[in-house]
C-alpha cells in the first residue's frame, strides 16, 4: 500500500478509464434485444389488413371480432405451415382473401357478395367451422 494514487493513473498498465466506458455500451447493446428485432418479430405474427380491405369491410358493414381475429391467424398459419402464398379464408357468413406470407387481408366480402362469385389466384382454401 505504498503506491502513490494520482489522478489520471488509477487503473494499472495501459488501460485507459475510457475502454470501460466503451465495453459498457457494448455489452448492453448485446444483452438488450434491439427494437428493430422485436418489432420485425411482432410485425410477422400480426394480421394486416389492407386498405381495399379496410373499405371493404366497411362497405359491407362486417365488423370483425378479437375471437374471430384470432381464428383467422389460426387460419394464416395453418396455410403458412401447407406452404400457401394466397389463401381463401371463409368464416361464418364472410370470405377472405389473405395473402399468407405478408398476414394480409387482401379483401373481404359478405355473405351476399360471396354468392354466385368465382375466388381466382388462390391456391389453398381454409374453412374456419
Amino acid at each position: 500500500m505504498s503506491d502513490r494514487m494520482m489522478i489520471g493513473h488509477l487503473y494499472p498498465g495501459k488501460i485507459h478509464p475510457a475502454a470501460f466506458h466503451n465495453e459498457r455500451k457494448s455489452v448492453q447493446a448485446q444483452s438488450n434485444p434491439s427494437h428493430g428485432k422485436f418489432q420485425e418479430i411482432l410485425n410477422e405474427n400480426l394480421l394486416k389488413i389492407s386498405n381495399h380491405a379496410a373499405k371493404r369491410l366497411e362497405q359491407r358493414g362486417i365488423e370483425l371480432k378479437a375471437d374471430q381475429l384470432t381464428q383467422i391467424q389460426n387460419a394464416v398459419d395453418k396455410a403458412a405451415a401447407k406452404g400457401s402464398k394466397e389463401s381463401l379464408i371463409l368464416l361464418e357468413n364472410m370470405a377472405l382473401i389473405v395473402n399468407i406470407p405478408n398476414r394480409t387481408v387482401v379483401t373481404a366480402m359478405d355473405g351476399t357478395a360471396m354468392k354466385d362469385n368465382v375466388f381466382t389466384q388462390i391456391d389453398s382454401a381454409v374453412i374456419i367451422s
